[in-house]
């Protein structure tokens, strides 16, 4: 079967690439359809990643307040988990969201197709599904497949013993004990989520720091407050082996002293990355060229070397972050609708790890602002010294600013505390529009907040902070 219309546009993937590029030509004048495989919109961030996760952290975050309760006069005793009620709060939650962008496509008046979709030639999409074939024709195509976690050589995902992210979204029961090797931003999640709950958490990472991309100060002070939750850290640690012995996990692992170290689990998490959805799609009978790790290569418009193949999202060589996927379709729709999109600076793009204290980065840490042959002068303010952290008990972290020493340009903020996933977009702003530490100096922040260590950090890079 074939679709009466030629659209003017079509896109594979539903997740916040696709579905935002859509709505963006629907704005445009664009005659849209979007393709997708699986049975509600939303894509890997809405179904099984940004925001199921968020709200299992935001939970175990909330069960960490109550027990500290009696620090503010209130005894609540122990506190059950009921983990199936907190399951169904995040289906919920998913459930209204993903509604939500079924509800958008028709206010936008995108046509959905649903199924496994191939392209067979230029501007010709193959949509199989409920046991047929539809055809889709375009007169441009944005490829917006995402991505699907990936597992160590020699480790098979069971779904039972070795998990991904995607499993351990859907746990029927808290497991007494884990093992969690990656301690990127999807590890040190998890890490934050299980132990809050009552699991034995066990946290490998092969590089020297956690959450490696972020400034080493930043990952040092994450280290502490981790082990601080009870949370066995090892960075520089190798996975060795991980068995099925009578029932449970006997997993071996050698930390950086060369030592041999066993532990039984119920469960191995692997937080080892992702893998871009390339294969299958008939992106090689266009000749869309690829990386040899399966990226797309795309210009700053994201178009690919075919006339009329855009590609965005997890499928390109860039962060693996909704709000990227975000903008860089909105991107490729105005290069689309001939207007002249301004190129995303992926230099200014806001980094957000939701652990427990959270993370928070854009810029340059110091050590590549060094590398890159600045004179560096940083400023850093700790929470400890800020009223309001006190009032939330939200004392952990620190706002540290790296800028540049002549103009006093900001280079880099790097944070690491309670809400800085919300303070950050005052720093992209400020990069953004090249503001300098000064600038923000004379920048009156309100009192009593947890931005002022922002403000304080801007006047520690003169060695001026009022409050240190």
């Amino acid at each position: 079967m074939e679709a009466r219309e030629v659209f003017d546009l079509a896109i594979i993937g539903s997740g916040p690439g696709g579905y935002v590029a859509a709505i963006r030509a629907h704005q445009l004048g664009l005659k849209t359809a979007i393709v997708e495989r699986d049975v509600r919109l939303g894509g890997t961030c809405l179904l099984r990643g940004c925001i199921p996760t968020k709200v299992l952290l935001h939970d175990a975050a909330l069960l960490g307040k109550i027990r500290r309760a009696s620090k503010h006069g209130f005894n609540t005793g122990d506190v059950e988990v009921d983990f199936s009620k907190v399951q169904k709060r995040k289906s919920v939650i998913v459930g209204k969201l993903t509604k939500g962008v079924e509800f958008l496509m028709k206010k936008n008046e995108v046509v959905t197709f649903k199924g496994n979709a191939t392209m067979t030639g230029p501007g010709h999409i193959a949509v199989e599904g409920n046991g047929s074939t539809t055809q889709v024709r375009a007169k441009h195509v944005i490829v917006a497949t995402g991505s699907e976690p990936k597992s160590l050589p020699g480790y098979d995902v069971d779904g039972q013993f070795v998990i991904t992210n995607n499993e351990a979204l859907d746990l029927e029961s808290i497991p007494k004990s884990m093992v969690i090797v990656g301690a990127g931003a999807v590890g040190v999640e998890f890490a934050s989520i299980y132990s809050s709950f009552g699991t034995r958490v066990t946290l490998l990472e092969v590089l020297p720091q956690l959450v490696p991309i972020e400034d080493e100060d930043v990952s040092k002070e994450l280290r502490r407050a981790l082990k601080k939750q009870g949370i066995d850290v090892h960075t520089e640690a190798r996975l060795e082996s991980a068995v099925v012995r009578e029932g449970t996990l006997e997993v071996v692992f050698r930390t950086a002293n060369g030592e041999e170290k066993h532990v039984q689990a119920e469960k191995l998490l692997m937080a080892t990355g992702r893998t871009p959805n390339t294969s299958g799609i008939g992106l090689e009978k266009l000749g869309v060229v690829t990386d040899d790790k399966g990226y797309v290569k795309v210009n700053d418009y994201m178009e690919s070397n075919v006339p009329g193949v855009y590609a965005i999202g997890d499928i390109v060589p860039t962060p693996w972050l909704a709000h990227v996927a975000s903008h860089e379709g909105v991107v490729a729709v105005e290069r689309i609708a001939g207007r002249n999109p301004v190129p995303i600076r992926y230099d200014q793009v806001p980094g957000c790890t939701y652990c427990e204290p959270q993370v928070a980065s854009v810029g340059l840490t110091e050590a590549a602002a060094r590398a890159a042959g600045h004179s560096v002068k940083v400023g850093k303010f700790p929470f400890s010294s800020i009223g309001k952290a006190m009032i939330e008990d939200a004392t952990d972290g620190f706002v540290k600013v790296v800028t540049d020493e002549k103009y006093g340009e900001i280079l880099g903020v790097h944070m690491i505390g309670s809400g800085v996933t919300e303070l950050i977009a005052e720093a992209v702003a400020s990069i953004g529009l090249e503001a300098t530490a000064e600038d923000l100096i004379h920048t009156i922040h309100a009192h009593p907040t947890l931005s002022e260590a922002v403000h304080e950090a801007m006047e520690g890079v003169y060695g001026v902070s009022i409050h240190m």
